[in-house]
């Protein structure tokens, strides 16, 4: 990821410097999503349905919907004869049955590590343990990771709380997984809290938290002393951009804003300080950021100081389906 240009002098205005995370924005996991849907587009044209938004951006859906893409909330509004991807999020093992039943021809576009879960979830139960899943009820991720497996099979627990009140079939055969853009800190908390009351309790090989989860929250973490504001840049249904927000403020960022683009800037909330944190969630692109920057710009004597915690060079490739001539696939 490149940094933001250098930064014009503009006399006269205030100074103000914008501490910039990276990595920041896009992941390996929506960037492969928005390709799948967009070759789609292009091998098979439009209409191409996609059940429910394919990542959580409007900015994003809306210009997929502008190339041709239709969004539905669920598989019953879509037409036999046209092709249907489903979101980055997952999906209960029932839709893509149901898709299988209708001989639609569809594109999973679930990230490659929340299907690494679904694979763990099934391994478990496959060996007689109950799963318990740490994460947010209603979340489109939750739901498809839940629905890999029958009914009361998978257990929801979302704070430390809940791990109190949780009632297994076996306290004795259980094992957990976790939503992949899930506050580290809080998980840790959670699966300790599992590890106390249920000590057989197995837990996944490696973190189910994604690496584009975690480094995002360790820059905001590394940024937060240097800041007196931080601005996160993302959808309020995105669950790794609110995330982001509550690690600024735990991180000693008292003032931590999420906003979707630079017309929701509350300037009069910010209107004193001389540093700001600019972050973006996993699924807002870049030229969201570049839209904030300038919005400063416009406004101070803006200077950009990029905290870079890691590199990232991680790319998944889209399903092979889409790589093939369109002749082979239909």
């Amino acid at each position: 990821m490149s940094p933001i240009p250098a930064d014009p002098v503009s006399p006269g205005l205030p100074p103000l410097t914008i501490h910039l995370a990276a990595p920041r924005g896009f992941c390996a996991g929506v960037d492969r999503a928005i390709k799948i849907v967009e070759m789609a587009l292009e091998k098979w044209g439009a209409p191409v349905y996609v059940r429910h938004e394919i990542v959580h951006n409007r900015y994003v859906v809306d210009g997929l919907r502008d190339k041709g893409a239709v969004f539905v909330e669920e598989l019953d509004e879509c037409p036999d004869d046209r092709p249907v991807v489903f979101s980055a999020h997952g999906v209960p093992k029932s839709v893509p049955a149901a898709a299988s039943a209708r001989e639609m021809l569809f594109v999973d576009a679930t990230c490659p590590l929340v299907s690494k879960v679904h694979i763990e979830a099934e391994r478990h139960a496959a060996r007689g343990l109950q799963i318990v899943m740490i994460g947010h009820a209603g979340h489109p991720e939750t739901i498809g990771t839940m629905g890999q497996l029958p009914e009361g099979e998978v257990l929801l627990v979302e704070t430390v709380e809940d791990v109190a009140t949780l009632a297994p079939r076996d306290p004795e055969r259980l094992a957990f997984v976790t939503q992949t853009t899930l506050s580290v800190d809080d998980t840790a908390d959670i699966a300790a809290a599992l590890a106390a009351r249920f000590p057989a309790i197995q837990g996944p090989h490696k973190e189910d938290i994604c690496y584009a989860t975690t480094n995002r929250q360790e820059a905001v973490k590394a940024m937060a002393p240097k800041i007196q504001a931080l601005l996160v840049i993302g959808a309020p249904n995105s669950s790794n951009s609110k995330r982001l927000v509550e690690v600024g403020k735990k991180a000693g960022c008292a003032y931590s804003q999420l906003v979707q683009r630079a017309a929701d800037i509350d300037w009069r909330a910010i209107e004193g300080v001389t540093s700001v944190g600019v972050t973006a969630g996993a699924s807002a692109p870049e030229v969201l950021v570049e839209e904030v920057i300038d919005a400063f710009r416009a406004r101070r004597s803006v200077s950009v100081e990029l905290v870079e915690t890691a590199v990232e060079r991680v790319e998944f490739k889209p399903p092979r389906i889409l790589r093939q001539p369109a002749g082979d696939a239909a």
